[in-house]
């Protein structure tokens, strides 16, 4: 471990920006802690974004209960706690860093005994919740030494991780530090018996109930709903396809521009992962400059092109309520994007071929709501079969997510004793 964050202040001093920022970052991480000093916490840490969003539907549950904490109804233990809420990467913390249903936001101390030491000294943990792979041996072993009541939720676990390898018993025994480990699936939990850790119980992933909770809230996103009422041509005053694209890299991108060239019949609603320059200035020379910028929309060019190019953050959820079909980005790179975002609508969801590591992909595919693609030649035949069948698999999407509902409750219960 302090090889690794060693190597992460090297980098910094090169100029690597997400280390940069992890390492400044620390430098104050201590003292934001320590403002909850002397007061009852309940700590939820959380490696980026995707395991924030996993780990966020217990966080409003508590938070609710605390608000409703002289209500008769109210029996949640701990429900009086400060809810600290860190992070290991700078992309997480920089985009939730005033989520305001924390009472403390910060990164995580660097996983030192003496850190960990240092942290648990200076904060009373009633009791702390780590979210899916976030295994640090430090806190583990120190939390355990302490007697601290220490879960894992929404975990996963697959024969190639470390823990299984000859050389992984020191991680494997690692898992004995938790009080309780809440899995996916059956497959994890067969597996952690296979290895004499039996202290689990299948609860299911948060993220259906976040995404469900999300697709209930969501507001009309009004220039994007009126664009995608308006026909894809003057010659054709029939409802057009909507594809919506998200989360999309640049090879992803290049699918799009030449199915969009062969199908007029469709309008597509792009939204790439990263909004940076270089990467809009991609977009641009691919489309030859014929799209819509959201960000730029007017009455006048709202309805120039059967593209819309959504160069704003925070949109994408509720984007999603528009499509017939959906494509998630990322499968042609280290992995796929947020499924479960577009299948709560209801709609096909397709997607490149790296996304093997994902269950819910895995659980899309087959309930025959969703397709994965390797090549052109698959993505254009498998989003013509999703635009034809779009009702009925859409009708096996929101099955799918719905079958996977309740995994908060079930945790809640377990943790707090919650009705």
């Amino acid at each position: 471990m302090f090889v690794y964050f060693l190597l992460i202040r090297i980098a910094a001093l090169f100029g690597h920006r997400k280390a940069r920022l992890m390492v400044e970052g620390q430098k104050n991480a201590l003292a934001a802690i320590s403002r909850l000093k002397n007061e009852p916490v309940v700590w939820f840490h959380a490696a980026s974004v995707g395991e924030f969003e996993q780990a966020r539907p217990i966080i409003e549950r508590m938070h609710d209960a605390r608000c409703k904490m002289h209500d008769a109804k109210c029996k949640m233990q701990n429900a009086e706690c400060k809810i600290l809420l860190t992070f290991f990467s700078p992309s997480g913390y920089e985009m939730r860093k005033n989520y305001d249903k924390a009472d403390v936001v910060a990164y995580l101390p660097f996983a030192t005994r003496k850190n960990a030491r240092r942290m648990l000294d200076t904060v009373t943990i009633q009791k702390a919740i780590f979210v899916k792979y976030e295994f640090w041996p430090a806190y583990l072993k120190e939390l355990k030494r302490r007697n601290i009541e220490t879960y894992s939720i929404s975990a996963i676990f697959l024969r190639h991780q470390l823990f299984f390898q000859p050389w992984g018993k020191p991680y494997l025994n690692l898992l004995n530090c938790f009080t309780h480990i809440f899995v996916q699936d059956e497959s994890s939990r067969e597996l952690l018996a296979q290895y004499h850790i039996t202290h689990v119980s299948v609860a299911g992933d948060t993220r259906f109930d976040r995404v469900n909770a999300i697709a209930a809230a969501a507001d009309e996103i009004a220039i994007v709903k009126q664009w995608c009422q308006q026909p894809a041509s003057l010659l054709d005053a029939t409802k057009p396809t909507i594809i919506v694209a998200g989360s999309t890299w640049p090879e992803d991108e290049a699918l799009f521009a030449r199915y969009l060239s062969e199908r007029p019949d469709i309008k597509l609603v792009l939204v790439p992962h990263e909004i940076h320059d270089e990467h809009l200035r991609q977009i641009f020379q691919l489309f030859q400059g014929r799209y819509t910028s959201y960000t730029q929309a007017n009455e006048k060019n709202l309805f120039a092109s059967r593209l819309l190019v959504v160069d704003a953050m925070g949109l994408l959820s509720g984007i999603y309520r528009y499509a017939d079909v959906a494509y998630i980005g990322g499968g042609f790179g280290v992995g796929i994007h947020n499924t479960l975002e577009a299948a709560v609508y209801g709609i096909p969801v397709l997607f490149g071929k790296n996304y093997q590591r994902f269950r819910e992909a895995h659980g899309l595919i087959a309930a025959g709501a969703s397709r994965p693609v390797k090549n052109y030649r698959e993505f254009a035949l498998c989003m013509d079969e999703a635009i034809a069948h779009a009702a009925e698999m859409g009708k096996k999407a929101r099955a799918y997510v719905e079958s996977e509902l309740g995994a908060t409750t079930r945790i809640m219960q377990e943790i707090f004793s919650a009705d």
